[in-house]
C-alpha cells in the first residue's frame, strides 16, 4: 500500500488517503475510499446529526429526562448517558 491523493466529490480539493488511513478501513471492513475529504465529510455528519429526531424518555435507572435518537421500544429499558455508560461498564 502507499498514499493515495483523491479529490473530494463535494469542495473539489485533493486529499490524503494515507496508508494509515487505508488499513484502517481495511480493519473495519470498508469497501470504498472516501470520496470526501476531512471537512466535507465533518459537514455531512453535522447535517445528519441536526437532522435526527429526538425521543424524549425517563431514564429506567435514575428516572431524569433525557433524549435518544431513536424510537424506544416498551420491552426494553432506556437509559440516560450516564446510567448507560454504567450499565455498559457492569457487562
Amino acid at each position: 500500500m502507499e498514499d493515495k491523493v483523491i479529490k473530494c466529490r463535494d469542495c473539489g480539493a485533493e486529499f490524503l488517503f494515507s496508508v494509515g488511513e487505508q488499513e484502517f478501513f481495511s480493519e473495519k471492513g470498508f469497501q470504498h475510499e472516501p470520496t470526501r475529504c476531512r471537512d466535507c465529510r465533518s459537514k455531512k455528519r453535522q447535517e445528519v446529526g441536526a437532522t435526527r429526531e429526538l425521543h424524549t424518555v425517563v431514564c429506567a435507572s435514575c428516572g431524569v429526562e433525557t433524549q435518544v435518537p431513536f424510537k424506544p421500544r416498551l420491552d426494553r429499558p432506556v437509559y440516560c448517558r450516564e446510567c448507560f455508560e454504567r450499565e455498559r461498564a457492569q457487562v
